[in-house]
């Protein structure tokens, strides 16, 4: 089992920047690939960025590539997702996620073993 607690979010102006953290515990975190994922009200959630376990790899949607970045330390087992040029169709509940298996953009939610509860960001126009 893979505990994930993110923190981070909060109320941003548009332009602005957050650092999302996902603190993780239980089995080695370094083990597991990681990705964020996003939900905003009545959609789907939806693929932000992955990162391979050994950091080596990322992968960004295409909405985020550019404004966000997708980074962990395996010393700390915690993942970060670094965003900046913040605009409001940003505005979501941001869940971190971890796997065995790469999650990439066509990964099925389901098929992602772990999950944090999420945390609230809010970009203001």
């Amino acid at each position: 089992q893979v505990r994930l607690v993110e923190s981070g979010g909060g109320l941003v102006q548009a332009g602005g920047s957050l650092r999302l953290s996902c603190a993780a515990s239980g089995r080695t975190f370094s083990s597991y690939s990681a990705a964020w994922f996003r939900q905003a009200p009545g959609q789907e959630r939806v693929f932000v960025a992955g990162i391979s376990w050994t950091a080596q790899s990322t992968y960004y949607a295409d909405s985020v590539k550019g404004r966000f970045t997708i980074s962990r330390d395996n010393a700390k087992s915690t993942l970060y997702l670094q965003m900046s040029s913040l605009k409001p169709e940003d505005t979501a509940i941001y869940y971190c996620a971890a796997d065995g298996a790469a999650i990439r953009e066509h990964t099925p939610t389901r098929d992602v073993d772990y999950w944090g509860q999420g945390t609230q960001v809010t970009v203001s126009s």
